[in-house]
């Protein structure tokens, strides 16, 4: 008994608490692999997001990232799109990390991309939801 109750105690996932901060801040990347053309989203303030714990790690992430894949499939009839999101819920840090990503593509970057920016009258991030279910 005790082993099955260790055996059952080293498999369970465990899982990493959110939280639920007042706003985070966010921007998306969108790229593929076909042409040269790089697309951002501004900067955007979300209210109540959802962190997690220890880490200050925005909860849901591929949920954001879909948010902005279904927009250039359904709006823009670009399905097939990588689209990354970065977060953070200190406005200043995520502002270095916007420029930086940016200048790889318009100043570092061997290869001319061409930079897109997506205004959010475009493309605006919603609240995704990450409560535990009770």
């Amino acid at each position: 008994m005790i082993a099955i109750a260790l055996m059952a105690a080293c498999t369970m996932k465990v899982q990493a608490q959110n939280i639920k901060v007042p706003k985070a801040y966010m921007f998306g990347f969108v790229a593929s692999f076909n042409d040269s053309t790089v697309y951002f989203t501004n900067i955007q303030q979300v209210d109540s997001a959802w962190v997690s714990k220890k880490k200050n790690f925005l909860a849901g992430r591929n949920l954001y990232s879909n948010q902005l894949r279904e927009y250039f499939a359904q709006q823009r009839n670009m399905p097939n799109r990588t689209c990354v999101v970065v977060a953070n819920v200190d406005r200043k840090k995520l502002e270095k990390k916007f420029i930086k990503m940016k200048n790889k593509y318009l100043v570092k970057s061997k290869k001319p991309y061409d930079v897109r920016n997506i205004s959010e009258n475009e493309f605006k991030f919603e609240v995704v939801d990450m409560s535990p279910l009770e």
